[in-house]
């Protein structure tokens, strides 16, 4: 599993330095939206029924206030609007980066 060797604030971007050398940069905005947490994307049962999540989100102006790894496989944010719950695997920081 490819780890970032740095994760800085720079403006309104995270910056992500990856232990292959590569680098990649999330708007704040972004990486709220991508959120992976129940509250943001809400949950299915057994059958496939979507409970919660939120519609129609208007993110932008969120901004990263702080960070913290979990374990070693993903990073929890802290974003300016009070969101907290969702942890980023590096797989999808990963992901978000390079688009």
């Amino acid at each position: 599993m490819l780890r970032p060797k740095e994760v800085q604030l720079i403006g309104e971007e995270i910056a992500l330095s990856w232990e292959d050398g590569s680098e990649g940069y999330i708007k704040g905005s972004a990486l709220r939206a991508a959120s992976p947490s129940a509250s943001t994307k809400g949950e299915r049962d057994i059958f496939g029924n979507q409970y919660g999540g939120e519609t129609n989100p208007d993110y932008s102006g969120v901004t990263v206030t702080s960070w913290e790894f979990v374990g070693n496989y993903a990073i929890r944010f802290h974003f300016s609007d009070g969101h907290s719950t969702g942890i980023y695997g590096y797989e999808l920081l990963k992901e978000l980066g390079d688009g």
